[in-house]
């Protein structure tokens, strides 16, 4: 494991981290992201990055305590930007804050850039056209080495300042001695791991670490005295962490018009200057580049509250200063000569396996990227380009659903298709069909029945025919239910809702910007009901263009959008219902014949209401139980008179007419059964006409009382809206009854006020 740890519990897969990280070192799993350490040049980009604080530093204070309560040597190494990190407390404070948590000796890690110099400087006095790189910035080697292996021979066989103290250390005391490096760069964690730099430095902290260590402590560095440096006294490296120090370290002065010694800091200028190195746009003799914004002073482990040129204004501070306490001994002094500085450099590209164009093709189809245009190159997923993000997921860098616009158009169709449920749901629930049931042991109704058991489990297409109002939706979802798709979708679309051109987007869906308010991509019923069923109820009023489209679907399986070139195959069984005569219509020309013939595979009739009064009663009986929950009553009965008249009635509404019919009756009823009175005064007129047979038995006192009253009261209401030219709350000011009252007997006997606006001769 890396010095670059993954909280896997934190991780949200924002891929914040993909999209910052310069080398896509970000290997995308089922729940969070993870560092690649092949791949890493430890920038630090991606823990800048993570509000969630999912990628973390690996922290060293825990090793380092073990140091320190060991018998063997420990020294500390100041990095060279640590006056701008503690500001708050002064070189001398720092120093006894160190030595107080145990350490024997600080150094200052300036003294380490002033050791590389001589080599530096031998190294660009040779004559080459090879232009040198610095390898001083731990993030540079790292991007060389596994990322552009092509320019290891530009780059210094010199060691890092860091490593170059750390040997000399070692060299003066033995290798058994500890030695800490303290810097504001965590790819100095990356860099001491390295064969080529191993045993010069034991632990890596970062000044937020130490910080941490001084408070677990309870050490405040303001309140300390002062302690003087060990080692060797550094001059002009005290300047190498700012733009421009390295040089003013090693002694070398530029043509401004002529630049033969180049300088370059941040990402993306590091990268550029790289690029241009290896491609040959750069002719300089040395170029120095360091991976963070103003060199070294704003490494990943930099304080934060600071600008770049208020810590750069800190640095030159301490640079002039001269009261900076040393205590050098006598072992420090000369240097060694014979320290070795050098440093070679291996070749870590892992060239990962490029796709072939139609394996490209294949994953950019998977997130519905059908032709160049669908490419957005929105870089939401953390690459460039959609083909980028195409090859990442041929290695095994990243997946499919990194693609946001794939994801949200994902999420939309699911709420379309979830939406759509839902209204289905609720419409059954509102029209008590939840159960799919068909009430009715009448010769008919048993037909019909048989007839949804042989079509149910089999694909074919059924043509339901039939007045309106005789549950031709109800037998389309029974034929549902005894399917093999009972565990699909069920789509509902009623034809005479939509026009002509809605009706088509509905149906098919269509692209955006195919016509007017078509802002975005729109997935259609067809699409929506694959694998499952699609019920087109009125199919008998689609037009003509309409009707060859629908026909095409259905001999091709292949549904186009409007508005887009390419088609989507779909496995869906459509279910139609009419309440017109097809076969009239394919002789006056206004219904297809082909489309009629592809339609009436297999055909349903559903009876009228008038033709299957056997079932009336149980018809009535399931609509009691119904409507009681739907009004908040209890209503548990219905009188035979009030069954007597209904089957007198023609029923042009059919079953929807008599559950509606129940309703009101239910609403209006004073106990819990549901009487003659209650019901429309067509109802109670057919009884009377039925009484006034004289083959009919004679009716009782009561009920022709009881009609007569009626009559009486139709009259006098006539009478009233007369008088007062049909204004209803007039008639009831001169009857004296509540207008409401009067609202109530006028839609007992059917009658309405614009009837009577004009004199009316009927009384």
């Amino acid at each position: 494991m890396g010095p670059i740890k993954t909280v896997k519990d934190r991780c949200r897969k924002c891929y914040a981290c993909v999209r910052n990280c310069p080398v896509k070192a970000i290997k995308v799993k089922a729940h969070y992201a993870e560092v690649i350490y092949s791949r890493c040049i430890g920038c630090g980009k991606c823990i800048e990055v993570c509000t969630q604080k999912a990628k973390i530093i690996a922290d060293s204070s825990e090793e380092t305590y073990q140091f320190l309560a060991t018998t063997q040597k420990t020294i500390a190494v100041l990095g060279c930007s640590f006056p701008a990190f503690f500001q708050d407390a002064s070189p001398g404070q720092l120093v006894t804050g160190l030595k107080r948590l145990g350490f024997d000796e600080v150094h200052e890690g300036a003294s380490g850039v002033e050791m590389i110099s001589e080599g530096y400087n031998s190294q660009v006095s040779q004559p080459s056209d090879l232009p040198l790189i610095t390898t001083h910035c731990p993030t540079i080697v790292d991007l060389i080495e596994r990322h552009y292996p092509q320019m290891l021979k530009n780059l210094m066989p010199i060691v890092s300042p860091m490593i170059a103290i750390g040997r000399f250390l070692k060299a003066r005391h033995g290798a058994q001695i500890r030695v800490v490096y303290i810097s504001s760069c965590i790819a100095g964690k990356f860099e001491i791991e390295t064969e080529q730099a191993a045993g010069a430095i034991d632990v890596v902290l970062t000044y937020r670490e130490l910080s941490q260590m001084f408070r677990q402590q309870k050490l405040d560095l303001s309140r300390l005295g002062t302690t003087p440096f060990d080692g060797i006294r550094p001059n002009q490296g005290r300047l190498f962490p700012i733009t421009g120090g390295p040089f003013q370290v090693f002694n070398i002065h530029d043509d401004f018009f002529h630049p033969r010694y180049i300088s370059a800091e941040g990402e993306e200028n590091s990268l550029e200057i790289i690029r241009d190195l290896a491609a040959g746009r750069i002719t300089a003799r040395l170029v120095d580049i360091r991976f963070c914004n103003g060199g070294c002073i704003g490494g990943p482990g930099k304080n934060n509250r600071l600008t770049t040129f208020a810590k750069r204004t800190l640095i030159h501070k301490y640079f002039q200063t001269d009261d900076i306490g040393y205590n050098t001994q006598p072992c420090y002094e000369p240097p060694v000569d014979e320290l070795n500085l050098s440093r070679k450099f291996r070749n870590k590209h892992k060239r990962l396996d490029l796709p072939g164009g139609d394996s490209i093709r294949k994953i950019l189809q998977q997130t519905n990227k059908i032709s160049e245009q669908d490419e957005l190159d929105c870089g939401a997923c953390g690459y460039q380009t959609c083909r980028e993000h195409a090859i990442a997921v041929y290695q095994g860098l990243a997946d499919i659903e990194m693609c946001l616009p794939f994801s949200l158009q994902r999420l939309e169709e699911d709420r379309v298709i979830l939406a759509q449920k839902y209204e289905l749901a609720k419409h059954a629930l509102s029209q008590e069909f939840g159960e799919v049931n068909i009430i009715g042991k009448d010769p008919h109704t048993i037909e019909v029945l048989n007839l949804i058991r042989q079509v149910g489990p089999t694909p074919t297409t059924v043509l339901i025919r039939g007045e309106s109002g005789t549950g031709k939706e109800l037998t389309a979802r029974a034929i549902h239910q005894m399917s093999q798709r009972v565990d699909k979708t069920l789509v509902t679309l009623n034809c005479t809702t939509l026009t002509d051109s809605l009706l088509e987007s509905e149906l098919f869906g269509h692209k955006k910007g195919a016509f007017t308010g078509a802002l975005t991509d729109k997935r259609g019923l067809f699409e929506a009901a694959n694998g499952g069923t699609i019920f087109l109820d009125e199919i008998g009023d689609i037009t003509p263009k309409l009707q060859a489209e629908l026909l095409r679907v259905l001999d091709s399986g292949e549904i186009r959008p409007v508005g887009n070139n390419s088609s989507r195959q779909v496995d869906v069984r459509l279910i139609a219902a009419t309440n017109k005569n097809l076969e009239q219509g394919v002789k006056e020309g206004w219904f297809r014949e082909d489309l009629f013939y592809r339609l009436n595979v297999f055909s349903i009739t559903m009876p009228p209401l008038r033709s299957r009064l056997n079932s009336l009663e149980a018809l009535v009986e399931q609509f009691l139980g119904s409507t009681s929950k739907r009004v908040n009553k209890t209503i548990n009965s219905i009188d035979r008179r009030a069954i007597e008249a209904m089957r007198q009635y023609h029923w042009p509404g059919n079953i929807r007419e008599l559950q509606n019919i129940i309703e009101r009756a239910a609403v209006l009823t004073q106990d819990n059964c549901i009487h003659l009175e209650n019901l429309p005064v067509i109802f109670t007129e057919l009884v009377g006409k039925h009484h006034d047979n004289p083959d009919q038995p004679r009716s009782s006192f009561r009920h022709s009382l009881g009609k007569q009253i009626l009559l009486v009261e139709k009259g006098l209401l006539k009478s009233y809206l007369n008088e007062a030219g049909g204004n209803v709350s007039e008639a009831a000011r001169k009857a004296q009854l509540p207008r409401r009252s009067m609202y109530r007997l006028l839609e007992r006997h059917s009658l309405k006020g614009e009837d009577f606006r004009t004199t009316d001769s009927e009384n």
